[in-house]
Parts: C-alpha cells; sequence; structure tokens
C-alpha cells in the first residue's frame, strides 16, 4: 500500500470523544470505489439511537466551550490543521478512493481544507468580532456581541467530502458551536479522517461527534429539537426535504448551499484560447459533479463555429481514467448518476439539441463508473424554447455542457437568467463595461471576469440565489450564520432619564 492509500478501517460513529459501532444497528450498506468496483471498503452501519447520543453530547459540551477565548478555541483547530497537514497524502489518497476524483484534484481539496483554518482565525472571525457605538445617551455606550447559536447540525456532500463539511464545521466550532457532523453515504470514510484528525487534536469530549447514515439518520438530526441550525451542502431536493421538515422549526437556522446551473457568456471580443480553456475545465471537472460546473456556453454568433470547434478539439484529449493514473476526470460516482446521464443527452436530442460530441461509458482496465465528456449544441435557439426545456433547465450533475448562440448582450444574459438556480456565471470579454453591464443584470451569487465557473476562493463569500441557496452563504461570511448579534447598551454608572408625569 502506497503513501496515498488509507487502510479503511471501519471504527463507526465518533460520539463525545470516543469511537464506537452501533450496537443495535438499524441497517447497513457496502461501500466500494467508483473507480474500481473491486475495491470494496466494507459495511457501514448505522443506528438511530446514535442520533440522540450524538446530541446529547454536543448539548452537553456547549455550555463550557462556549464560555472559552477565541484564542483557546483557535489553538485547538491549529492543531487540527498541523494534523491535516501531516495526514494530507493519506487524506487525499481516501478521497480519491471514496469518490473516484483525480489524487491531483484530492490534493488539491486538503491544501483548501488545511487553508479554511487560517482564513477562518483571520479573517472570518473579524466578520462577528465586537463592535462599540457611541452616541447612544450620557455616560451610556452600546455594544454589538455574537453569540454562538449551540449544537449545530453539519450534512455534507460527497462531491467534496473533505473541504465542504470542513467549511461548515471549522468557523462552527471557532464560534463557540458544538457540531454532531453527518457525511453523505457515499463518502463514510472522509468523515471518519476528519472525526479521527480532531480527536488527535485532543478537542473536547461532545465538542465535535460523528454519525454515519442514511436519509433517515439526517432526517432525525435535522428535526431533533437540541439542534439549533443545520449546515447543509447538496442537491436542491435534498435541502427543499429540510426547510419542509422542519417548517414547524421556525427558530431553527437553516444554511442551505445547494444545486447550481450555470453558465459563461462568451463575447466577440474575448481571448478564444483563454476561454475554451476556462470553460472545458469549468464544464469537466470532477466529472461535472460540482455545483459550479458550467453547464451552458452562451456564445456570440461571430466566434460559435470557431469556439465550437477548438473546445470540441480540446474535449477529445481529455483523459479519463483511475485516480491514481494521473487522469483529467475520473469516474461518475454511482451506477445511477451514469444512467441519467445517458438519459439526458437523448432528451437533449428530442428536445431539438445537437450532439455534437456524444457521451459513453467507457470499459476500462478497472472496471468503474467511467464516462466520456459530451456537448450539445444549439445555434439558434430562441428564449421561449430554452423556458420549456427540460434539458436546458435540469442540474445534470455530469460532464456535460450546452453551447447557444446570440447577437445581442442582454439576449445573452436573459439566457443565463432562464434559471431556477442563481449560484455562479461567468463572462468572457475584453471590455469591463460590457462585464459590468453582465454584473448588474445577471442573477447568481458568483459573477466572474475571464475566469471560470468552478474559480471560487475561501477569502469571499460563497452563495447563491434561487434553488441555488438561501441567502447565507459560506466561504468568508460563514461565521455569520453560525452566531446570532446580541445589542447591548450599558452604563458604567447609573443613569436617569427623566420622563413627563413622574413624581420625584
Amino acid at each position: 500500500m502506497n503513501q496515498y492509500q488509507y487502510e479503511f478501517n471501519i471504527l463507526g460513529n465518533y460520539i463525545n470523544g470516543k469511537f464506537q459501532i452501533p450496537e443495535d444497528p438499524q441497517g447497513e450498506w457496502n461501500m466500494s470505489c467508483p473507480g474500481d468496483l473491486e475495491d470494496q471498503f466494507g459495511a457501514i452501519q448505522y443506528s438511530y439511537k446514535s442520533v440522540d447520543d450524538a446530541i446529547c453530547a454536543a448539548k452537553e459540551a456547549f455550555p463550557a466551550w462556549k464560555k472559552k477565548s477565541n484564542e483557546e478555541r483557535a489553538g485547538y483547530l491549529n492543531k487540527y490543521q498541523s494534523i491535516l497537514e501531516k495526514r494530507k497524502k493519506e487524506i487525499a489518497g481516501a478521497i480519491s478512493r471514496e469518490t473516484g476524483k483525480p489524487l491531483w484534484e484530492s490534493l488539491s481539496e486538503v491544501t483548501t481544507m488545511i487553508n479554511k483554518i487560517k482564513i477562518t482565525l483571520e479573517d472570518s472571525m473579524d466578520l462577528i468580532k465586537e463592535v462599540a457605538v457611541t452616541g447612544i445617551g450620557k455616560d451610556t455606550q452600546g455594544f454589538c456581541r455574537h453569540k454562538p447559536l449551540g449544537v449545530l447540525a453539519v450534512i455534507g456532500p460527497f462531491n467534496f467530502p473533505g473541504h465542504l463539511p470542513n467549511g461548515h464545521i471549522i468557523p462552527a466550532l471557532a464560534s463557540g458551536n458544538t457540531v454532531v457532523f453527518k457525511p453523505a453515504s457515499k463518502t463514510p470514510f472522509t468523515g471518519q479522517i476528519l472525526a479521527e484528525c480532531l480527536d488527535e487534536a485532543e478537542i473536547p469530549r461532545g465538542v465535535f461527534n460523528l454519525i454515519q447514515g442514511e436519509q433517515e439518520v439526517g432526517r432525525r438530526l435535522c428535526v431533533h429539537q437540541d439542534v439549533q441550525g443545520i449546515l447543509f451542502t447538496g442537491s436542491y431536493e435534498v435541502g427543499l426535504r429540510i426547510k419542509q421538515d422542519t417548517l414547524q422549526q421556525h427558530w431553527k437556522l437553516l444554511a442551505l448551499e445547494m444545486g447550481g446551473k450555470n453558465s459563461a457568456i462568451v463575447w466577440d471580443d474575448c481571448h478564444l484560447e483563454s476561454a475554451i480553456y476556462e470553460t472545458l475545465t469549468g464544464a469537466f471537472l470532477t466529472a461535472g459533479q460540482r455545483c459550479t460546473s458550467t453547464s451552458r456556453i452562451i456564445l456570440h454568433k461571430k466566434i460559435f463555429n470557431q469556439f465550437l470547434e477548438g473546445f470540441h478539439k480540446l474535449a477529445k484529449t481529455l483523459k479519463v481514467g483511475h485516480a491514481f493514473d494521473e487522469p483529467f476526470m475520473g469516474p461518475l460516482i454511482d451506477g445511477t448518476s451514469v444512467d441519467r446521464y445517458l438519459k439526458f443527452q437523448g432528451t437533449a436530442v428530442r428536445e431539438g439539441f445537437e450532439l455534437v460530441m456524444r457521451g459513453k461509458t467507457l470499459d476500462l482496465e478497472k472496471k468503474g463508473h467511467y464516462v466520456t465528456p459530451s456537448i450539445c449544441s444549439n445555434n439558434n435557439l430562441s428564449l421561449d424554447q430554452a423556458k420549456k426545456s427540460v434539458y436546458y433547465q435540469t442540474e445534470l450533475f455530469s460532464p456535460n455542457v450546452l453551447m447557444i448562440a446570440t447577437d445581442d448582450i442582454d439576449e445573452a444574459v436573459a439566457f443565463a437568467n432562464l434559471n431556477q438556480y442563481g449560484l455562479a456565471n461567468s463572462v468572457f470579454t475584453q471590455n469591463k463595461d460590457t462585464f459590468n453591464q453582465c454584473f448588474l443584470d445577471l442573477e447568481s451569487g458568483i459573477i466572474n471576469w475571464n475566469k471560470t465557473t468552478v474559480g471560487a476562493s475561501s477569502k469571499l463569500p460563497f452563495g447563491g440565489l434561487k434553488k441555488s441557496g438561501n441567502h447565507f452563504p459560506t466561504a468568508l461570511y460563514s461565521t455569520r450564520y453560525c452566531t446570532y448579534p446580541v445589542a447591548s447598551i450599558e452604563a458604567k454608572q447609573p443613569t436617569r432619564t427623566e420622563f413627563p408625569g413622574m413624581g420625584n
């Protein structure tokens, strides 16, 4: 076993400072590598009782944890950061085996996890620092301070099983909350490694807890009365279900980071070679399994054929293969995703789109859920046709991209906004005024200029509109949804305000 191979030793849940296999499992599921189906990991067991046990441990740990200073909590997180750095290759290997993503990409993911800690402690915590206000009154001063919410549930996705939950967990802990984390059922071992690293960092018992499970475990965690907030990254359908399940719990904070159907507007004055490269990586990195993946490229008619030819030529060179064989792109996460990917290519053709590059399954030496990228096009699409198209509107979460044409910048923006999601858009032009015009009218939380839609930074807010989120962006702004502001009017000495009609 090489330095990147993580030995998947099933430890179970991590509750109140201890790993434990459920004593009364309600069920189990088997795990294997999507890039090598013969690479079997074993069966993961889950228990509904573990949900109550983990929340109870987090609730009991909260009073002491919230009373620690920011510096004390930062000490544990800095130690955790050092452990992530020490185990970087091992963690990356585990991510690649669980998700199938290329090892180079998994290494980048772990680097982002490591950097998140410094960004949180040095930048995000500044957003909730104490603010003093003068001019309240004689000998009186006002303050705004932020307090932690309490027990927070973190529900993680499969596509970035380390980085995305880590992006919730770190600010939650730094700002004084305790956490119960449920990884995606497709990536339980990456979640287990996070727990191992926090345990090695000697995080106090109950401050961080891990429970494994499928959909019902997640539902029970979300609706529990002692959970004060839910920090979720995943699909719109699951986010909507969380919202519906907690509808009667009006006090519970929901930070929902969901899907995307993202567009790149490529204008006739762009740097063509750069635009092709950026949009191609946006469409096909992680086999299209990113919420910010480029799904649609809206091209100026003058460059439509030239761009499509260049994009197609480069797409045919992309290597698809096993994570440890240095491919550009690994497999889809499971067979259901493969079936859906192939089905929607047929849907596109039936709705009048041309299949320029057909995506197909690959039979490689290591059997897995491998597919090739696909390209669809329509250089005469109307807004009305796009509005009625199931293919145009649906997030596919697979390596497919659509190219359409227009020569009107307002129509290009309209095509981009014709979308139930509102996460990311890109504009490729050498004219800043054109970008500014698009920026004002595009309906999304991320709008990039001459950069791919998947280009995001933890030093900026990350979130979207419509079906993409509920106005609690992650990344830099994450400490804000982990806390609530408390106003305080304070007088050091007794004061008295005289009101009419009061006796002496």
